[in-house]
C-alpha cells in the first residue's frame, strides 16, 4: 500500500470521525428536544424505517442486547412514543411501531439538516454517490458489529455481514 493511500485512508478515518461525533451531538440534540435519551432516538429511527418490527429484529438492528431492548421498549411505552401490537401470524408475539404523532413532530427537526444533505449531494454525480452510499452503507455494518461485540452478542453479526456483501 502507497504512503499517498495510507494518508488519503487516514484522511477518511478522520472525516468518519468528525461525522461520528456530529452526528452523535444531533441525535442528542433532537433526543433531548424530544424528552427522550439518545438511545431511545434512535431505537425510535430504527422502528420507523424498518415499519413494526418485533423486539429481536430491534435487538439485531441496534447491536444492543435482547434484554437491554425490552427495558428500551418499556420506556418508549410509557413515554408514548411507541406502542407494542399483536403480531400478525403468532398470537405468542407482538411488533413494536412507532406513534404516528412522534414522526409528524420529529419531521420539522430534521428538515433544515435533510435539506442541506441533498445540497451538498447536489455536488456529486451519480457514480460518486453510489460510491459515497456503499461506503456509508458498508461502514455502518462495520460499526453494527463492533456494537454487537461491545454488547456481548456475536448473534447479530450475521446480519450486518450479509448487508455489507449485498445480500
Amino acid at each position: 500500500m502507497s504512503s499517498e493511500h495510507e494518508r488519503a485512508v487516514e484522511k477518511v478515518l478522520e472525516a468518519g470521525r468528525l461525522l461520528s461525533t456530529a452526528a452523535v451531538m444531533f441525535h442528542t440534540a433532537v433526543a433531548e428536544h424530544s424528552g427522550l435519551t439518545a438511545t431511545e432516538s434512535k431505537a425510535l429511527e430504527v422502528i420507523q424505517r424498518l415499519g413494526p418490527i418485533t423486539p429481536g429484529e430491534l435487538a439485531a438492528e441496534s447491536g444492543l442486547a435482547p434484554a437491554s431492548v425490552t427495558g428500551l421498549l418499556d420506556r418508549l411505552t410509557r413515554k408514548g412514543v411507541a406502542r407494542r401490537t399483536p403480531h400478525p401470524s403468532d398470537g405468542r408475539r407482538f411488533l413494536v411501531e412507532i406513534e404516528p404523532d412522534l414522526v409528524a413532530r420529529n419531521t420539522v427537526l430534521f428538515t433544515r439538516f435533510v435539506t442541506g444533505l441533498r445540497e451538498l449531494c447536489a455536488h456529486y454525480d451519480t457514480a460518486e454517490l453510489a460510491v459515497i452510499d456503499r461506503f456509508m452503507t458498508e461502514a455502518a455494518a462495520l460499526q453494527q458489529e463492533a456494537t454487537a461485540e461491545l454488547a456481548g452478542d456475536a448473534s447479530t453479526t450475521g446480519g450486518a455481514d450479509d448487508r455489507r456483501n449485498g445480500r
